[in-house]
């Protein structure tokens, strides 16, 4: 009697949490299913690309050479008074004439005839220097790029893609912004090297401003000194006016 008091007094205490834990399960509700990945914006594939302004060349980002796209996937065209961008991949153009050492500014005016005519959301272009080794898989190069609904990205490959000032774009006054979609929107934008500083202008106000040595460093640029160009995100088109580079 004894021996089954005993029993009956340990497997009491273990009956009861048994049923609280089955109860528990039986009311807790089901976990929510995962949300589907956002799918990621395809490349157009742009009729009649290549490269037809004299002297330039071009490269498409890393990603979309290994899905077999090329450079003549995006446009760039001789236009009155500039150059007309059409893409595609994500691309950097360059004409190898175009050199900028010791202190400059480069600067060029972007205009978007259609605001997000190829895309469903806004998509950057903007000013390239520092380019070196550009075209190989060793080139480096920073680029500053300005939507048109008021927000711009200062970016570059060291030869890896790296951000300056965070991976989402930056909100600024100093951006243009388009009407609506459909509508035109334009935005003047200049790199320029001083001294130590490296500077972003957009519209005529500074953006951003970096000390040159948060950019000459591994995994970054080589030198300011090199190339300059343009750069455009994928599928979006512009029109590049009087590109230049000047000495102060």
């Amino acid at each position: 009697m004894r021996a089954f008091v005993r029993s009956a007094s340990l497997a009491f205490p273990c009956l009861v949490l048994c049923l609280l834990l089955s109860a528990a399960g039986r009311t807790q509700p089901p976990a929510a299913p995962a949300a589907p990945a956002e799918p990621a914006e395809t490349n157009r594939l742009v009729a009649g690309g290549g490269i037809s302004v004299p002297g330039w060349q071009g490269k498409i980002d890393a990603a979309s050479e290994k899905q077999g796209q090329t450079v003549n996937d995006a446009k760039l065209a001789p236009a009155p008074y500039g150059m007309a961008v059409t893409t595609g991949p994500p691309i950097t153009y360059w004409n190898p004439k175009n050199i900028a050492k010791g202190d400059y500014t480069v600067s060029a005016t972007f205009t978007e005839p259609k605001f997000m005519n190829l895309n469903d959301h806004p998509h950057p272009y903007g000013i390239v220097i520092a380019g070196n080794d550009l075209g190989t898989a060793q080139q480096s190069l920073l680029y500053c790029a300005a939507y048109g609904n008021g927000t711009f990205i200062v970016r570059g490959f060291g030869p890896d893609a790296f951000q300056m000032g965070g991976r989402r774009p930056t909100p600024s006054d100093a951006v243009h912004k388009a009407p609506a979609v459909g509508q035109p929107v334009a935005q003047d934008i200049a790199m320029s090297v001083k001294g130590d500083t490296v500077t972003c202008s957009i519209n005529g106000a500074v953006v951003a401003t970096y000390p040159k040595t948060d950019l000459i460093t591994a995994g970054k640029l080589k030198s300011t000194d090199g190339l300059y160009g343009i750069r455009f995100a994928h599928n979006t088109e512009a029109l590049v006016t009087n590109l230049k580079m000047t000495k102060p």
